[in-house]
């Protein structure tokens, strides 16, 4: 039943179109936009603008995390100030890769309660699992009784997990409990990328609500993309803009409940909300651009994997599609979009990050590619530009730091 503490949908928000969608599993309305508190900007004032004209367009749902610098500070501090708590549904995450004993739990809990300035989380996440081994460990150190625990207290009322690994990983995890909800990275240049397609629906099939994240790909898809791509969405339509075609794409997946935003400033808050309002299901031949454009990303990819998978499972554990989608992101997009994609595909935090380096070359991939791709040779040049020795460095430092 949806929490009688919660306030329902504010009137307002609902006379601007703002649309919603349902959770299934808790009986939540969630707006089809949601507001991603990674990207604050650094003027409070400014932030403050943002979430209330969010809140006034009709978004409900807020995501943060504990390792976003400040984000839950703000977000509870300006909710509280405009007495705005229970007009939203907040998000917020248990830093996995940080949790080394049953008491971090609840001493990582208690300081996220204080930051949100509030006594219970509405969605709480597993964040950023990239396997199921990891997850077993948080198993082992009694996270389940922990979460029943706090269920049965009030203090957090629906539980799910932010995903960062393959999609074989992805469908153990999905599969190991009766989760809640799931995140997942996906927009229309990264549909076969870490739990993709695949993973969308099966957890849709589960009828749990799936929060899509980077559906602008860190805004390259909005200010980043080639110039004969921006020819052809204007071509399609030229008062859309590239963000808001990319928007709209996971709009039109009923599989989607929530597309997070990472929003840095009222002008993009402003125009979320306008595409938000606008969407209107997409017709086939805008359907057809999106191939278009796709098509002329994969013209430029330096490794020409359509990631159909039939080389996985890697005895290595490696994901080979998603590190070849990043080491073509570092020239398609940018250098520091591959590397991004890279570390967090690889848990480049977590105890044991399963590197494009621990190929053995057994030859087991090369085996089962149907394109009879140099697999074995083109991990070598991953690992050579997207994990040289500086950037090892940098990995294994930031592993001791956390520990």
């Amino acid at each position: 039943m949806k929490n009688k503490l919660h306030e329902s949908i504010c009137a307002e928000g609902m006379s601007k179109r703002m649309p919603y969608r349902d959770d299934k599993i808790s009986g939540n309305k969630l707006s089809a936009l949601g507001f991603g508190c990674m990207r604050f900007p650094s003027d409070i004032k400014e932030t403050e603008r943002m979430i209330l004209a969010a809140i006034d367009g009709g978004v409900n749902f807020f995501d943060t995390a504990y390792i976003y610098p400040k984000s839950e500070i703000t977000l509870g501090e300006i909710l509280a100030k405009h007495k705005k708590r229970k007009k939203v549904y907040i998000a917020t995450k248990l830093p996995l890769s940080l949790c080394k004993s049953y008491e971090d739990f609840d001493r990582f809990f208690e300081q996220q309660l204080a930051r949100l300035k509030t006594n219970y989380i509405d969605y709480y996440f597993m964040h950023s699992i990239i396997n199921y081994a990891q997850w077993e460990k948080m198993l082992e150190l009694g996270i389940e009784k922990w979460l029943d625990k706090k269920k049965n207290a009030g203090q957090i009322r629906h539980v799910g997990f932010s995903f960062h690994g393959s999609r074989d990983e992805f469908l153990k995890v999905l599969n190991s409990r009766e989760w809640e909800f799931c995140m997942i990275q996906y927009n229309y240049y990264d549909q076969n990328y870490q739990a993709g397609k695949t993973g969308l629906l099966a957890a849709a099939e589960k009828g749990i609500p799936v929060f899509a994240m980077e559906p602008l790909l860190g805004g390259r898809l909005a200010t980043g993309l080639p110039q004969k791509a921006v020819r052809l969405f204007a071509d399609a339509n030229p008062e859309r803009t590239p963000a808001e075609w990319a928007l709209n794409w996971l709009w039109n997946h009923p599989e989607i409940t929530v597309v997070l935003s990472g929003m840095s400033s009222l002008k993009i808050t402003e125009a979320n909300l306008s595409a938000a309002r606008a969407f209107e299901p997409l017709s086939e031949n805008e359907l057809a651009v999106y191939d278009d454009i796709i098509s002329l990303f994969k013209k430029s990819f330096r490794i020409p994997c359509t990631a159909c998978n039939y080389c996985l499972p890697c005895p290595k554990g490696i994901d080979i599609p998603a590190r070849f989608s990043a080491y073509n992101a570092s020239y398609t997009q940018n250098w520091f979009t591959g590397i991004m994609m890279y570390m967090t595909g690889i848990g480049a935090l977590s105890e044991n990050p399963i590197s494009a380096k621990l190929c053995n070359a057994c030859g087991h991939c090369e085996r089962n590619c149907p394109q009879n791709l140099p697999i074995r040779k083109s991990l070598k040049k991953v690992t050579g530009r997207l994990e040289p020795l500086p950037i090892r460095l940098i990995m294994k430092l930031a592993r001791k730091f956390i520990k």
